[in-house]
């Protein structure tokens, strides 16, 4: 078991689980038109990178799948896969907000309340995903594979849960977007 690696990683790891969350919710406020730059609104964006978000649902069942049948190459590259579209998704998401107007949801009663608990959740635990993430990425690499599999079972219902509800949020929302 090699701590060493982990160890090596924990403050990068807790720097970054700290910093993409504050610099997503300042680039969200930001918008490039408000500082001279003319750019046409990236309105074609959020179902592409709601469609990867189903993509990395996809790729962690598979990995899953891939794993309990002791297929561990087919699982780290499944689960790379994964990491790098939900890093696709993000610089997407960022784009699309730092160039159009945010989209209100439009659904009244209780569609509006399960839009928004939805919503809510998908955030919290898109942050809270971060940090799971990457330390049961780096246990992985680092060989420690039963502290790995403890953790993987708290990150995988959690990061499939972002991933499914980042579809149904959009498919919630799509409506309204302004063409």
């Amino acid at each position: 078991m090699d701590n060493t690696i982990e160890k090596k990683f924990r403050t990068p790891i807790i720097i970054v689980s700290i910093l993409i969350p504050i610099v997503v919710a300042i680039l969200f406020s930001v918008k490039l038109k408000d500082f001279g730059i003319n750019v046409e609104p990236l309105s074609f964006l959020p179902p592409i990178y709601a469609s990867i978000n189903g993509i990395t649902a996809i790729l962690l069942i598979l990995a899953v799948r891939a794993i309990k049948n002791g297929n561990r190459s087919l699982h780290e590259k499944l689960m790379t896969t994964a990491i790098a579209c939900s890093v696709i998704f993000l610089v997407m998401y960022v784009a699309y907000h730092m160039t159009s107007e945010s989209t209100k949801f439009g659904g009244e009663g209780i569609i509006r309340y399960v839009y928004f608990f939805i919503l809510l959740t998908h955030i919290a635990l898109s942050v809270i995903i971060i940090p799971l993430v990457l330390f049961t990425y780096v246990r992985a690499l680092s060989q420690q594979f039963d502290r790995h599999k403890k953790l993987a079972r708290i990150t995988f219902p959690l990061w499939l849960y972002v991933a499914v509800t980042g579809v149904v949020v959009y498919l919630m929302i799509s409506p309204y977007y302004v063409n």
